[in-house]
């Protein structure tokens, strides 16, 4: 199901709560919305549609979009300045990110992954995480 989107900074900037296999259907509902802002729009966190649990969905370099629950950056390297939008807040804002980062998680079965990126996806997964630490750009 397509949700709103929040705007509320103060919802916005709460540190999210973990999520478990029971939040699978708002991993659904992110995919909706993420389909619904595909134009404008490479990747969601759960607290962008009201709901204050640690899911991020994202594009994922053209193949199907990836959901990670409860996602940990373990390590950065290549730190740059970029400029991001979202569509929960208004305007382009500057902030730092890392060309390469080490991302932990679980899938919607609460498996655990580990796993590299790199370059604009990397960058993407940063402003979701961000998302579920209460970071506002």
């Amino acid at each position: 199901m397509v949700r709103p989107l929040m705007t509320d900074t103060v919802f916005l900037a709460q540190k999210a709560q973990p999520a478990d296999a029971g939040d699978v259907a708002v991993a659904d509902d992110l995919l909706d919305t993420l389909k619904a802002h595909e134009d404008g729009c490479v990747g969601m966190a759960a607290n962008m549609i009201g709901v204050n649990k640690a899911i991020i969905v994202f594009d994922n370099d053209g193949t199907p979009p990836l959901e990670m629950f409860n996602p940990v950056i373990l390590y950065r390297k290549g730190l740059y300045l970029a400029e991001e939008g979202c569509l929960s807040l208004q305007g382009q804002r500057k902030t730092k990110r890392h060309r390469t980062i080490k991302v932990q998680w679980q899938d919607r079965t609460m498996q655990t992954h580990v796993k590299n990126f790199t370059g604009w996806t990397a960058q993407i997964i940063q402003h979701e995480v961000d998302h579920c630490n209460g970071i506002l750009i």
